[in-house]
């Protein structure tokens, strides 16, 4: 049951979670947000964090670029991706509510990816270094997503409106579907490099010594 727990909690992270759940809500803050530009800054700020996420990826995994001092490999996507996407949902979903609860809601956005980087951490995915500086990189740019909206009016959700915006994402956490974007950074890596195999951790401290 624990294990089940943290596996479901890491999946909070997942892409093949995140980035349908990201496309949604791109048509939903083009939809009920006043403010026309919103949905370009979301889009940016999420793909920003992908692309530096990756390129944090490649240049250890092709290059071997890290610190074994800080055992850091590149930022956590999960813990990125969770940190960029979460805020903004519960932000977004929260627009009927007022004050306090509206509050509690957003604050939610935030707690859920902590959990996420404590479930990578539990389950030996990442470092505490690569945990961190993940969820500072994604809550950097959902913050800055949220202050930018400061202004802006959100339209209301209906329940049924609610239930269909809600309704992929349930059904991805339902399956519990897993992305292969590490294998497919690791081959592109090797490509890119040109090399005959991926860097690994190890072989961040083996050269170290």
């Amino acid at each position: 049951m624990y294990w089940q727990i943290i596996h479901t909690l890491t999946y909070f992270g997942d892409s093949w979670l995140l980035i349908p759940t990201a496309a949604i809500m791109a048509i939903l803050i083009a939809w009920k947000n006043s403010n026309r530009r919103a949905v370009w800054y979301w889009i940016l700020a999420f793909c920003a964090t992908g692309a530096i996420v990756s390129l944090s990826k490649i240049a250890f995994l092709g290059f071997g670029i890290g610190s074994a001092r800080y055992n850091f490999t590149g930022f956590s996507g999960h813990s990125a991706m969770a940190a960029t996407l979460w805020p903004v949902m519960l932000w977004l979903l929260s627009g009927r509510l007022k004050g306090f609860w509206r509050g509690v809601a957003v604050g939610i956005g935030y707690l859920i990816p902590l959990m996420v980087g404590v479930s990578r951490l539990i389950l030996s995915y990442h470092s505490h270094s690569e945990v961190v500086t993940g969820l500072l990189l994604g809550f950097t740019l959902s913050t800055a997503f949220l202050v930018s909206q400061r202004g802006s009016q959100l339209k209301t959700f209906s329940a049924g409106q609610l239930c269909i915006a809600l309704l992929l994402p349930l059904l991805l956490l339902s399956h519990g579907r897993i992305a292969t974007t590490q294998q497919f950074l690791q081959r592109l890596s090797v490509e890119i490099a040109g090399i005959d195999h991926p860097w690994t951790r190890s072989d961040l401290f083996k050269f170290r010594q």
